[in-house]
């Protein structure tokens, strides 16, 4: 009898253990009404911030990122050819109002990027008499683009894309004009470079598709490559760039481990979800292709399905599950874009399509996705700590 007692008064205390977490949950779902906030103690928040938002005219969406996000990345101002559009001739205006920002509201500022294949002038590839330049000639263009850019926000700026997008998606190099000058140390030398104008700051490899493991293991690659180089990689990017009916999730878990088994930490970076038909059987993101339009592509001109928005609505909150099963392998989740009309996709791979890739629509507002999502970092928790209870 004394024995049943035991174990009936042990019960209790379980139930009203469980009862207390969840009710607490509750309770920290509605103070957490941000994403920021939900996910402080998992990882960083981050979204893109356009030239509009830089300056300071958007001011709705500026309210916006600075209620819900914690980090920063800049979607376009600091690429090459806004940077550097004429040899020697650099502009860092935006750049410097983009800095300013994040700084202003205690945020972690991510650059965005140093060396890609896309988005660099031509200049920096030929001479004046319009020849390739040699090897030797490049390296210095790439040594003083990254050392300016990178040495101006030394202690300002917390981590760096250093290298963008070098590999194909069956995981060899990429055939840029980087590669076929340089050869394929322009990626070491690159890390080199701006570990050399700011040793303080993150350096990060950024590609989409890493969740391919023909891809992945090219990645996998390029971070044992720098390590046995002896230079700084701090975190890989994956890229979130993801089409409604890809099933990519345990592929993307395979990824992240791959990556934190390296002892590198992992990035989640330009995520959005296009719910819009892709015109190609091959899922990318690479930004040169391109389509012609067609009612086909483009048939949510004026609403969404709730059948779709549903879909949408469940693939990211997997995409969350995996993050927070993850936590302590990621540092920070990067959405391209602040809302659903300044992102990218309703102009690539068609130009002027109407799509709803973000968490927040055309005014601004949160979709109903946003709840669910924060209420699963506190679903997460509270089944975390019953596992520990048990």
């Amino acid at each position: 009898m004394i024995n049943n007692q035991k174990s009936n008064t042990g019960k209790m205390k379980l139930t009203i253990v469980i009862v207390s977490i969840f009710i607490t949950a509750g309770f920290a779902q509605q103070k957490n009404s941000s994403l920021k906030k939900a996910f402080h103690d998992d990882f960083y928040i981050g979204t893109a911030l356009d030239s509009m938002q830089v300056i300071g005219k958007d001011v709705d969406a500026i309210h916006l990122v600075n209620h819900q996000f914690n980090s920063i990345v800049a979607e376009n101002c600091m690429k090459i050819e806004k940077i550097q559009p004429q040899e020697g001739v650099f502009d860092m205006t935006l750049p410097d109002q983009f800095v300013k920002f994040g700084e202003k509201n205690k945020m972690k500022i991510i650059g965005h990027n140093l060396v890609w294949h896309s988005q660099t002038p031509a200049w920096f590839f030929v001479d004046k008499a319009g020849q390739q330049v040699s090897r030797e000639v490049l390296i210095q263009r790439m040594r003083k683009h990254i050392t300016t850019l990178v040495s101006r926000y030394k202690g300002r700026i917390d981590g760096w894309d250093v290298v963008n997008e070098a590999l194909e998606d069956d995981g060899t190099m990429r055939k840029s004009l980087w590669y076929k000058i340089i050869g394929p140390d322009f990626i070491e030398l690159a890390f080199k470079f701006a570990h050399e104008a700011d040793p303080k700051a993150e350096l990060y490899y950024n590609d989409y598709n890493l969740f391919k493991p023909s891809k992945r293991a090219g990645a996998v690659g390029i971070v044992k490559m720098l390590q046995a180089k002896g230079c700084r990689i701090d975190a890989v990017g994956e890229q979130g760039h993801y089409s409604l009916g890809m099933n990519i999730f345990d592929d993307l878990e395979g990824s992240i481990v791959a990556f934190s088994n390296l002892g590198v930490k992992v990035m989640i970076t330009e995520l959005d979800l296009t719910i819009l038909p892709f015109p190609s059987s091959e899922i990318t993101a690479d930004v040169s292709m391109s389509y012609k339009n067609s009612e086909k592509y483009n048939p949510y001109t004026k609403e969404v399905p709730q059948s779709v928005l549903n879909e949408f609505s469940d693939y990211y909150v997997k995409l969350f599950k995996i993050f927070v099963k993850h936590k302590e392998a990621i540092d920070r989740v990067t959405f391209w874009g602040v809302n659903d009309g300044q992102s990218w996709r309703n102009y690539w791979p068609i130009k002027i399509r109407t799509d709803y890739p973000l968490l927040f629509d055309r005014d601004n507002k949160a979709k109903p996705v946003v709840d669910r999502i924060i209420k699963e970092s506190k679903t997460t928790e509270s089944v975390t700590k019953l596992a520990e209870l048990n």
